[in-house]
This record gives C-alpha cells, sequence and structure tokens, in this order.
C-alpha cells in the first residue's frame, strides 16, 4: 500500500497571479511513513518549529521587520520574536492611525502565515527548507508525480478542462502507472490512496473528478490500483503534506525562475523509467529545455 501526499503552488486561474500551476505528490509505501516522518521532524526540531506547520513560501520570504532590528542576528532565538512580535504591533497600529486600511489587512495577513518562524533568520529559514529537501532526496523509497503547467500555454477550450483538472487527472495517472509496474515482492499487487491538502472547492472537485475515474479511467489510463476518493486533511496537522508543499513550490520556482537548489534535491525523487522521467511533465512550449522537459524526452 502506498500514500501519495498530494499539494500545489501558485494559481489556477486564469491569468491568475503566477505564470505557473504545479501540483504535485510524493508517493511512499505505509512501512516506511513512520521514518520519514522522523526524519523531517529531527531537522525542524533544531530549529524550534517541531510544533509549527512547514508552509515553504511563507517560511523562505523576507522578512522586512528583521532588518530594522539592531543586531538581530546575534540575539538569541527567545530575544528575536520578542524584538519581532513588538515591532509589529507598533506596525500594526502605526498603519491603523494612518488609516491604511489596505496595507494594514496585508500586514496582519503576512504576520499571521509568519508568526511561528520569526525567531530564525532568514539564512536558517531557508537553510531548513534546504535540508527537509535534502532529507526528500534520500528517501529512495518514495516516487514524486507533478504536472507544472505553464498556463500561457494552456488552451482550456481545447483541453476541455480547467488548469487544476488537467493537473490532478495527470498526477493521478503517473500514481497509478506506477502502482501497476510495481508488484510487491510476494507478486502481490500493490495500491495507493490519495492524500490532499483540504480545500472545500478542491475537495469537491477532485472528488468528483476521482469518482469519474474509478468508472472511466482517465485520458491515459484505467484506475485500478488507487483507492477511494482522496482523503482531504488539514495541512497543518499532516507533516507528509507539508512535505508535498515543498516539492510543489521548489518545482514552480524551477519553472518560473530557474531555481535550482531545491529543485535539484525534489527532483531526484521524480519516478522514472529507466533514464526517462515520466513522474513529472512541464506542460509548455514544445521548444523547451528545461531540466524537467530534457528528462521527459528521453526514449525508454
Amino acid at each position: 500500500m502506498y500514500l501519495c501526499y498530494v499539494d500545489e503552488s501558485g494559481t489556477s486561474d486564469l491569468p491568475g497571479n503566477t505564470s505557473h500551476f504545479v501540483l504535485a505528490g510524493i508517493a511512499m509505501p505505509i512501512w516506511h511513513w513512520k521514518d520519514a516522518d522522523r526524519e523531517v521532524e529531527t531537522v525542524l526540531k533544531r530549529y524550534d518549529l517541531h510544533e509549527e506547520e512547514l508552509h515553504t513560501a511563507w517560511l523562505v520570504r523576507r522578512y522586512v521587520e528583521q532588518g530594522k532590528i539592531e543586531n538581530f542576528e546575534a540575539l538569541d532565538r527567545v530575544s528575536r520574536r520578542s524584538a519581532v512580535e513588538r515591532y509589529r504591533v507598533g506596525e500594526l497600529l502605526r498603519l491603523q492611525k494612518k488609516g491604511d486600511s489596505k496595507a494594514y489587512k496585508q500586514a496582519k495577513k503576512n504576520y499571521k502565515h509568519t508568526a511561528a518562524y520569526v525567531h530564525l533568520t532568514e539564512a536558517e529559514r531557508v537553510k531548513v527548507v534546504e535540508e527537509i529537501a535534502s532529507v526528500v532526496s534520500n528517501w529512495g523509497f518514495a516516487r514524486l508525480f507533478a504536472e507544472c503547467i505553464d498556463k500561457t500555454h494552456f488552451d482550456q477550450a481545447k483541453a476541455r478542462r480547467t488548469v487544476d483538472e488537467q493537473a490532478f487527472e495527470q498526477v493521478i495517472s503517473r500514481f497509478e502507472k506506477y502502482l501497476s509496474r510495481t508488484p510487491q515482492l510476494d507478486g502481490r499487487q500493490n495500491f495507493g490512496i490519495v492524500v490532499h491538502d483540504n480545500n472545500d472547492t478542491t475537495a469537491r472537485k477532485h472528488t468528483t473528478l476521482m469518482r469519474r475515474f474509478h468508472t472511466e479511467g482517465t485520458l491515459w489510463t484505467d484506475v485500478d490500483h488507487i483507492i477511494e476518493t482522496p482523503m482531504f486533511v488539514d495541512s497543518r496537522l499532516t507533516r507528509m503534506v507539508q512535505v508535498a508543499d515543498l516539492c510543489s513550490y521548489a518545482l514552480r520556482r524551477f519553472v518560473e525562475n530557474s531555481e535550482t537548489t531545491l529543485f535539484r534535491k525534489i527532483f531526484a525523487r521524480a519516478d522514472r523509467v529507466g533514464a526517462r522521467a515520466v513522474g513529472a511533465r512541464h506542460f509548455t512550449a514544445l521548444s523547451c529545455a528545461c531540466e524537467i522537459c530534457e528528462s521527459h524526452r528521453i526514449k525508454v
């Protein structure tokens, strides 16, 4: 039995505020789940984050206020948190008095999503993510399935499906094909369950799609080895969905900005048949020569 943890990065809206939408799933046998979870927790404990959600995009961004606190990096973690919280309270009061409701709401949102990480410097926060990506890269038992859609090349009318629907169908198809060709050592067939970050709109849509896939198959394959509809969970409470978030973030930063540090670690886990990376695809111009496209073109 395999668990495939799924999360997304970017917006699926057209045009939206990102050029790409990425849906990624990291799959592993159930007997490796506990060890994988323990390895991630070990990294997070070193940075006092073991009781917090790992949300990569919020973790690695620059916190302007840290640069305004004198000798911030020289402070211990408790003092850093105290200093940032004092600064943030003062900034919110300033924006309220100024009457700038838009800036106030944005600052309040930013502060809420980054509150768990303010005791770490920017370099430490980046290092947390890189260390976890390194852990994932060494999971020989895990497989990455991903669809990276360049929305400037996506024709919804021609595809007859939305961006997120295509991404979900592709990830499901690749997970299914992996399960179908990897029987257990005793010859019995492997099965899988999809565990998805919870979102009310996505949950309804992907549940309906999965029911259809069970009946009609996807465009690429029948679905005989994936059990049930996706299990939707709160990502704040499920560490492996947070790892899927890191995977989707790393892929999107690569296809949008050519950032390779996280990507190379994560892409090492892409499902392969021979040298060809069949588990991940970059849906874009045929002339694209990025690492995903080149790896996907290799003949088996």
